[in-house]
């Protein structure tokens, strides 16, 4: 059985991406049911070295959109990183989705193999596409979705694992 780049880069950001927007949604539908701010959730952060809420998605958001872009040789679309709110988080999940729905999956045919270069701590360096999308791309992403899952857990959002899957 052979596993396309396809299959695990853009399928899996894209469906990963819908389940974020949906932890979002319970987390600013739960803060208006307890009259929180919903500031406090967007720039909650579970250690005061660890980047807030809204930069755990904008992150997460910069691997899924980045990740097939460079495995297709595609220049990377670049946000502003400027959301302050849930609708405009949303905003930036559904352009990252429409971006993935811009791939085909012979966009990524070969992209195994092909050389990715990314800037990692002030320098370039040079990947071939799997090693990069398995051992960067993907644990970066992972980590910045379960941290923003993470936060709003800890602050009180009634969030289980189905809802993390995108399951509910």
């Amino acid at each position: 059985m052979t596993i396309s780049m396809y299959d695990i880069s853009v399928g899996v950001f894209s469906a990963r991406l819908k389940a974020l927007a949906s932890v979002l949604t319970a987390a600013e539908q739960n803060a208006g049911e307890r009259k929180i701010d919903p500031q406090v959730f967007l720039s909650a952060r579970l250690a005061p070295d660890m980047f807030a809420l809204t930069r755990q998605v904008q992150i997460a958001t910069d691997h899924a959109k980045g990740a097939p872009s460079r495995l297709a040789g595609r220049e990377v679309p670049k946000y502003e990183d400027n959301e302050a709110s849930f609708a405009e988080l949303q905003a930036r999940i559904a352009k990252t989705l429409d971006h993935l729905a811009s791939f085909a999956a012979a966009d990524l045919e070969g992209s195994a193999d092909r050389t990715v270069e990314v800037r990692l701590g002030g320098r370039e360096t040079t990947l071939p596409g799997l090693q990069y999308l398995l051992h960067l791309a993907m644990p970066n992403f992972y980590f910045h979705i379960t941290t923003a899952y993470d936060i709003l857990r800890h602050n009180g959002v009634p969030l289980g694992k189905q809802t993390f899957l995108g399951n509910r």
